[in-house]
């Protein structure tokens, strides 16, 4: 009886000991696939960054390509710039100048005038004449002579050369006598009027 019990039972433990080892083989497989799963991950990855590389190159070819072109670009806009300042720094006072060398033939025909003139009357007005155009001459560019004689003393359109005792009060701080002239260049000071003041 016991050895029937025994042959009858080693079917069923064959069974659980066979299942136990497919289990385990199925245990085993498991970590298998997931280091290959892992290795073909790892193999992926250089492929990856082999396309990758080659795109950040020419990236970095183009970025460096339109740098070294706006690079060169504005140096030559640097240089031309330049030298248009420069060519309109020695032609700007052009037609001025032009103006200027009318109004000196007017003084060289009235030079020529005093000479033989016999006439002071007509030197005065031939004189007068002259003065006034180049009077309406600088007026046109924007210059204008600062009135200084019987004015408050100011030290934005002024310089005291010297100070005088004045009797009428009215005069104390104001401008008795006018040294030179002042003028201004679009209501900008260019040369200040030299001046007396009174005290």
């Amino acid at each position: 009886m016991t050895k029937k019990s025994t042959r009858g039972s080693s079917p069923e433990k064959e069974n659980v000991h066979d299942q136990a080892e497919t289990s385990e083989k199925a245990g085993k497989t498991e970590p298998v696939n997931g280091r290959e799963a892992e290795e073909k991950e790892t193999a992926a990855e250089p492929g990856e960054e082999a396309s990758a590389q080659p795109s950040l190159e020419l990236q970095l070819s183009e970025w460096k390509d339109k740098y070294l072109r706006l690079s060169a670009d504005f140096d030559n806009y640097r240089k031309r710039t330049l030298r248009e300042k420069m060519d309109l720094a020695k032609t700007a006072g052009e037609g001025i100048l032009l103006e200027i060398i009318h109004v000196m033939d007017d003084f060289d025909r009235a030079m020529q005038q005093i000479r033989d003139a016999r006439d002071i009357e007509a030197v005065k007005t031939g004189i007068g004449l002259i003065y006034q155009k180049m009077n309406d001459f600088i007026r046109q560019h924007g210059v204008k002579e600062i009135e200084s004689f019987h004015k408050e003393f100011n030290t934005d359109f002024h310089e005291a050369v010297t100070k005088l005792p004045v009797h009428e009060k009215k005069l104390k701080g104001k401008v008795v006598d006018v040294v030179q002239k002042g003028y201004t260049l679009h209501d900008k000071v260019i040369r200040y009027s030299r001046v007396v003041v009174g005290e």
